[in-house]
């Protein structure tokens, strides 16, 4: 008899599908840890929705094993969305920022 496609897999192709459809470029995270969206407390965050951002420049912090490590634009764009919470918790390859 033949199988039908499992539930899990079928989950997977509609999350990929979702993937491309997002408008603009990605940044994710490349480490698990705790992100930082400004410098330090009571600083003005890297970036805004709305900013114009360069290929290199900082967006984030992520705090892993007490070491902090900058976070830099892939892209040359503007900042659309925002993903994540300051002080909270990223996963690796989780979706942080929405440039175009």
């Amino acid at each position: 008899y033949l199988e039908s496609e499992s539930p899990e897999a079928e989950a997977e192709t509609k999350s990929e599908s979702q993937k491309e459809e997002a408008p603009g470029n990605i940044v994710t995270a490349p480490l698990v840890g705790t992100v930082y969206l400004a410098p330090a407390e009571n600083e003005p965050p890297f970036v805004s929705i709305g900013d114009k951002v360069e290929k290199g420049q900082p967006l984030a912090i992520i705090e892993a094993m007490k070491l902090m490590n900058e976070i830099e634009s892939k892209y040359d764009g503007v900042v659309k969305d925002i993903l994540v919470e300051n002080e909270s918790p990223v996963e690796f390859g989780q979706e942080m920022f929405v440039i175009e």
